[in-house]
């Protein structure tokens, strides 16, 4: 512990961040012992710290934090997104410039060094996150191993490897790693100021049927779903689309989630298809969006440094309007490779990368972006609201 009581941080550097190229980056360390690998990535957001470290699309991705100040706010038992008990964090580790801030809010229930040792995280404060961030924005996102000894000592040719050996993200289904296996229904909606959260109830006559396919869908899509009124049910990423079919729901989600669309969309892509050609309406995010995309002819691709952060513009091409939003992907839907039955609805305002798209004539669109925000402006709520109309029109409701 340092002698400044207002933040934590070792007496001495503890941790290594060494990437493939055989750079090292010596820090102090934070959180869990032991090491980690992972692609590094950044992410501007200067709140919800929490909620990136347990979003599950961030699994086997490092993630830098270009805001200096992580930790103000501590943590708590009500800001992590992981749906699945079974996963309880997401990210692998993360990097800071500057030593834990102490918390200091009301919500606060422990300390983010103590909550990332819980997580079975690793960290490193003391890095240059500029650095980092400009080498990223340059030369694109790279894969690193992040390493935390409490005596500072690293064997780094064991290390670097076993890091010659990650493969990275490119090819690899991630979401079949962090999705749920147990079918389960969702009430929870989303928290409230001075009420926390609330719960729908299930026996409510008229509430739409959601069937939402787990990708690694974070809790605060489905808070979001059911905050518009839907009563949803959960299943694993692999299930069929007889299975989901089988239940009769009015409509279909497809969540978030990590990893390559392409090799997730081995197994999924083509019951996708059957779901969309079922005549229900489909809405998917992240993950979802780009699964969508390749079931509805078009194609994904690597991107060179993302989207990771909470102030992403983007303008809804139906409305003329702009929205600011909460993005995380490292892939992307290829607008030029859209077929002419679908529609680009969204695009980005950062570098014109495709964030929606909806099949033309079919209750059927998705987008890039997080519109459930968690952490990140909400000012694209209504998406929600739209896919339940789009429902409530499919139902022929009054």
């Amino acid at each position: 512990m340092s002698a400044d009581t207002s933040v934590w941080q070792p007496a001495k550097k503890t941790a290594l961040l060494l990437t493939a190229n055989g750079e090292a980056f010596y820090g102090y360390g934070l959180g869990a012992a032991g090491h980690t690998l992972g692609e590094v990535c950044f992410n501007t957001a200067m709140t919800g710290y929490q909620e990136i470290l347990t979003d599950p699309s961030y699994k086997e991705q490092i993630v830098t934090f270009t805001f200096p100040h992580i930790g103000n706010v501590g943590t708590n038992d009500d800001d992590g997104e992981t749906s699945n008990p079974q996963v309880s964090r997401a990210a692998n580790g993360l990097i800071i410039r500057e030593a834990i801030t102490n918390p200091s809010n009301y919500r606060n229930t422990m300390h983010l060094n103590d909550w990332l040792v819980s997580k079975g995280l690793i960290g490193i404060s003391g890095i240059d996150t500029r650095t980092i961030t400009a080498h990223i924005r340059d030369h694109g996102m790279f894969n690193a191993i992040l390493a935390h000894a409490p005596d500072a000592e690293f064997d780094i040719p064991a290390l670097q490897a076993e890091l010659d050996k990650f493969a990275g993200l490119e090819g690899a289904d991630l979401a079949a790693e962090v999705t749920s296996q147990t079918a389960y229904e969702w009430n929870q909606t989303r928290w409230e100021w001075n009420q926390g959260f609330s719960e729908n109830d299930p026996k409510t006559q008229g509430m739409p049927h959601v069937v939402a396919l787990d990708y690694g869908v974070k809790k605060n899509i489905l808070r979001c779903l059911a905050q518009a009124g839907c009563r949803v049910s959960v299943v694993r990423a692999s299930a069929s689309a007889e299975e989901i079919l089988a239940q009769n729901p009015d409509g279909i989600f497809l969540s978030n989630g990590p990893g390559d669309p392409a090799a997730t969309g081995e197994y999924a892509v083509g019951e996708i298809k059957k779901l969309v050609a079922s005549g229900k309406p489909v809405f998917g995010i992240c993950l979802g969006h780009q699964m969508l995309a390749r079931a509805l002819g078009a194609k994904t691709v690597k991107m060179k440094q993302g989207h990771h952060g909470a102030n992403h513009p983007v303008k809804d091409l139906t409305t003329g309007k702009v929205e600011i939003t909460s993005m995380n992907h490292g892939f992307t839907v290829d607008r030029d490779s859209l077929p002419d039955t679908v529609e680009e609805t969204h695009t980005s305002l950062f570098d014109q990368t495709n964030c929606g798209i909806a099949l033309k004539g079919a209750p059927v669109f998705s987008v890039q972006y997080h519109p459930e925000a968690s952490p990140g402006p909400q000012d694209s709520h209504y998406l929600f609201d739209r896919f339940v109309a789009s429902m409530s029109s499919q139902r022929g409701d009054a």
